[in-house]
């Protein structure tokens, strides 16, 4: 039993599960690039991920989630498979330590869709924190100069679009809980992922099994201890957990590849993190707020 003392204790630990799980699929999505196709990868990714989640989905006394907003998910899967093809090209082609710290500009680019698509309000100190986040992708990027990539454009991309799903889950999750969400989007996942893997099919040899069922079992792991530990806990006491994935999958990159991490990686990903942690403190302050006061009262100027 959940007591209300032990939930952000067990919420924190699952969050911590999640970020370990991650890191390691991008590990595993990054040794399997050797010889298989991104497109490939990520089917084999929901393929897997897919049969794994099937046991904690459907067993004795339990029956298929069902839905009524099927063509919310159609839309759902299909920008969430292109997010994803950006997301693994980036880890499995550039330095590990950029194409996680680019990854984690989404939260950036949630909160301007939230303006525009659910129309929520945004203060200015919110505002300032987004910008400053936004300043920390420049320094990575850091267009114009002799080390700029045109491939870092492929990460910042699959950002962009995990926003845009972020935005969708939300409105799914209205009506549906967290295990139909999941659950829905792997069926689809599947066999839209199928079709773009077929123009650059390579079957896979020896230790590149191993390394695909990695993938698919860490992805799904991270993905329902991730949901869960949000059910359970606030956002600002989860997010800075997440961003223990950057120095994980950096210390593993230098170690198995013999990547360096460069300064420059280094203060963006500082000045984005900062930037989310105030975000979500924002977000849970005002939350907490409208949750105490009157449903009339709003967010104070500057936030």
């Amino acid at each position: 039993m959940v007591t209300a003392a032990s939930a952000p204790v067990r919420a924190a630990v699952w969050m911590l599960i999640s970020t370990l799980a991650f890191g390691l699929m991008a590990i595993t999505i990054r040794l399997a690039s050797k010889n298989i196709a991104t497109t490939e990868i990520a089917f084999f990714r929901n393929a897997f991920g897919l049969l794994a989640l099937l046991p904690l989905l459907i067993g004795p006394g339990k029956t298929l989630p069902r839905t009524r907003q099927l063509p919310q998910y159609l839309a759902r899967t299909l920008i969430g498979l292109a997010s994803m093809l950006c997301g693994f090209w980036a880890i499995g082609h550039l330095p590990l330590s950029q194409a996680i710290s680019l990854s984690y500009s989404t939260p950036l680019f949630v909160t301007v869709l939230a303006v525009v698509w659910l129309h929520e309000q945004v203060r200015m100190r919110r505002w300032l924190a987004v910008a400053a986040g936004f300043i920390g992708v420049l320094v990575i990027l850091r267009p114009g100069s002799s080390t700029f990539s045109p491939g870092l454009l492929i990460a910042l991309l699959a950002a962009v679009i995990s926003a845009i799903v972020a935005i969708q889950i939300k409105q799914l999750s209205r009506s549906d809980d967290s295990d139909t969400v999941v659950f829905y989007t792997y069926v689809f996942w599947v066999p839209m992922s199928l079709i773009p893997a077929l123009f650059q099919w390579t079957l896979p040899h020896g230790i590149d099994w191993l390394w695909l069922v990695a993938t698919g079992i860490f992805g799904t792991v991270g993905q329902l201890f991730w949901t869960r530990a949000l059910k359970m806990g606030e956002v600002s006491a989860l997010q800075p957990i997440s961003f223990m994935q950057l120095p994980l999958v950096a210390l593993l990159g230098w170690w198995l590849f013999g990547e360096a991490i460069e300064r420059h990686t280094l203060i963006g990903a500082a000045i984005i993190i900062g930037a989310n942690v105030y975000i979500a403190h924002r977000e849970a302050v005002l939350a907490r707020r409208a949750a105490t006061h009157a449903p009339v009262e709003g967010a104070k100027p500057g936030e």
